[in-house]
């Protein structure tokens, strides 16, 4: 990215499943949600939203490897978007195994999103 217009963060949680993909997507509806950015065709190359790149920048606890990043992306309403993941975010108890929540054990997945706009 060549300059970057934006930055917005956010967290998200699964609190049953530990299911990494919904607390990621949950962490950049969290970061994008209460945004609104309607001066930035001013500051895109042909003022086209065609032009605008986004990167998202989560931080993970664990299972990395299934991270869904095309559901991620899916998130980004414009643009060209880009996924880096990053050791981070956490791995707490909930509590409680819910079985017909389809937990693993009884940890939820917190993870930290970071979310850059540019060109």
């Amino acid at each position: 990215m060549e300059k970057i217009i934006f930055v917005e963060t956010g967290m998200g949680i699964d609190v049953h499943g530990q299911d990494v993909t919904k607390a990621a997507v949950r962490a950049v509806e969290n970061a994008i949600h209460f945004n609104s950015m309607p001066g930035i065709r001013d500051y895109l190359p042909e003022q086209s939203l065609d032009n605008m790149h986004v990167n998202v920048k989560l931080a993970v606890p664990m299972d990395k490897e299934l991270l869904d990043h095309d559901r991620v992306k899916k998130e980004i309403p414009y643009g060209t978007v880009t996924v880096e993941v990053m050791d981070g975010g956490m791995a707490t108890t909930s509590g409680i195994i819910l079985e017909d929540k389809q937990d693993k054990n009884d940890l939820m997945y917190i993870v930290i999103a970071s979310v850059e706009v540019g060109y």
